[in-house]
């Protein structure tokens, strides 16, 4: 008998949880609130650890193959002077040492690409619709949905980010918090930049309280740009796409060189939204209990500074397959299964969290730590930039 799974949330996490229920063969049914499936923001970056599972669910054929970029190299300047600080050598030699590509993609082109996969895999699609009022009673979950309807499955996972309603009946906590930084996004065709302003690379600028990162997306036809600064704004704080001005943004920028400056300049549309976080996740409870488990965002929401929240999204989707694929009621139900997701992930996405963090202190050090911190790069280099814990 096909078994099946309810998910909520249809961005890049629900439909990676959704199609790896498929892979594990299970049913799967996909709650998305939002009337249309689509993603805001802008580009992300994927590790090894993130395309070596895209590569094995075969999504780096095709459409999205031709999309993704493979940066030549990663280049840290500081943002201040301007001066180079270390560089990580991507491309060959990234897919040479893990096995995998390090990759640059527009947000929506993997998110189209998963959607693609899970609608030619049979997932049922849901628009529209949220689901709420989780109870589970003989062997079932059942959800509420926005329409009134009840819905039911033998298993329920809760990919509905950062601001997750089904948060509550895994992890029973608070709502995130505001870290007090604003992250600015943009994008721009590298056609219309100078030449010296186009890049193959990613580039983060390292300056007191802020940085700016740059990396080629959509086939390298244009340059995605994040800056994050510290500063809060009024408004509803689950609003993804604030629209800015590049006068609040060069406002906010603070002591750094005109190389930073003429980047920002160029780009000609700014949104913004205000950053939220969590505290790393403490134990395997906060992020399973009985039929329901926590994915992404919904589960370990990652600041930015490890580029990892993608990536730990899909890394949380192949544990689910696995574990789907042994569930079955009779030496190991569903409640066991996903026992052994959260067991299996919770210290892994708990420590990027905290490395994440740190690296935030890092990036906007300002002082004596800034100092150290731009001597310790010029001397380690590769060292500090490469990220074999995580890659492997």
């Amino acid at each position: 008998m096909t078994r099946e799974l309810l998910v909520a949330g249809g961005g890049i996490g629900g439909l990676a949880a959704a199609l790896a229920a498929r892979r594990a063969g299970w049913e799967a049914r996909v709650f998305e609130q939002a009337e249309a499936f689509s993603e805001v923001g802008a580009g992300i970056q994927l590790g090894p650890n993130a395309t070596r599972i895209l590569q094995e669910w075969e999504l780096l054929q095709g459409e999205l193959g031709r999309l993704v970029v493979a940066p030549a190299r990663l280049r840290a300047r500081d943002g201040v002077d301007g001066a180079d600080l270390g560089v990580l050598e991507l491309g060959p030699a990234m897919l040479q040492r893990y096995g995998a590509p390090y990759l640059t993609v527009h947000r929506a082109d993997l998110q189209a690409a998963l959607l693609h996969a899970a609608q030619a895999g049979g997932v049922r699609l849901h628009t529209g619709s949220r689901l709420g009022a989780v109870e589970e009673q003989g062997g079932v979950v059942t959800a509420r949905t926005t329409e009134a309807r009840l819905v039911e499955a033998e298993a329920l996972v809760a990919a509905d980010g950062v601001w997750s309603s089904l948060r509550v009946d895994v992890a029973g906590d608070a709502p995130t918090q505001a870290t007090g930084q604003l992250a600015y996004r943009g994008l721009v065709r590298q056609q219309d930049l100078p030449q010296a302003l186009r890049s193959d690379e990613v580039t983060v600028w390292l300056a007191p309280r802020m940085h700016l990162a740059t990396y080629p997306v959509r086939g390298g036809e244009w340059l995605n740009a994040v800056c994050v600064v510290e500063g809060t704004r009024p408004g509803d704080p689950r609003d993804w796409d604030f629209a800015a001005t590049q006068a609040q943004l060069e406002a906010a920028l603070g002591p750094v060189c005109g190389a930073v400056r003429e980047r920002v300049a160029s780009i000609p549309k700014w949104g913004f939204w205000v950053l939220h976080a969590r505290p790393p996740v403490g134990s395997a409870e906060e992020m399973a209990r009985g039929r329901v488990a926590l994915l992404g965002d919904a589960a370990h929401p990652m600041r930015p500074y490890l580029a990892q929240g993608a990536g730990m999204a899909i890394e949380d989707a192949r544990e689910l397959q696995r574990v789907l694929a042994i569930a079955d009621d009779r030496i190991v139900d569903v409640p066991t299964a996903f026992r052994r997701y959260a067991l299996n992930r919770w210290q892994r996405v708990a420590r990027v969290q905290e490395r994440s963090i740190r690296n935030g202190t890092i990036f906007h050090a300002t002082g004596p730590l800034r100092m150290a911190r731009n001597a310790a790069m010029r001397l380690l280099g590769e060292r500090l930039l490469d990220q074999p814990w995580l890659y492997k």
